[in-house]
């Protein structure tokens, strides 16, 4: 399945989308596809932009407080990649990247699970 650019308030406020593979470093497993928009470098995951694997995806739709939000970790060796915040500026759930612990590639959007 390739997925769509979300085109919502976030994205027109920044230049540009695209999609970003993202690899445990310790691995090389897959660990999310996430849509990044805007220029610079990649600090946090947005709950909406996350499209794949499903069950991240529907955090999103549930209602969260920052304390019950699990962390994200890698499944095939369990390294901790990311823990969650809220992002103050926007009031948006998101889990903050943890340096060196992840790789992301650039992505035509095709799920994950159909390479």
């Amino acid at each position: 399945m390739k997925h769509k650019l979300k085109h919502d308030r976030y994205a027109k406020a920044r230049d540009g989308s695209r999609f970003l593979n993202i690899y445990c470093s310790a691995c090389g497993g897959h660990v999310i596809l996430y849509q990044k928009d805007g220029l610079g470098g990649l600090v946090r995951l947005y709950l909406d932009r996350i499209l794949e694997p499903k069950n991240l995806t529907v955090l999103q739709f549930e209602s969260h407080a920052k304390s019950t939000l699990p962390d994200l970790k890698c499944i095939k060796c369990g390294t901790l990649i990311a823990t969650p915040m809220l992002y103050e500026k926007e009031h948006r759930l998101a889990l903050r990247l943890i340096r060196g612990t992840y790789v992301k590639k650039k992505s035509d959007g095709t799920s994950f699970c159909d390479l």
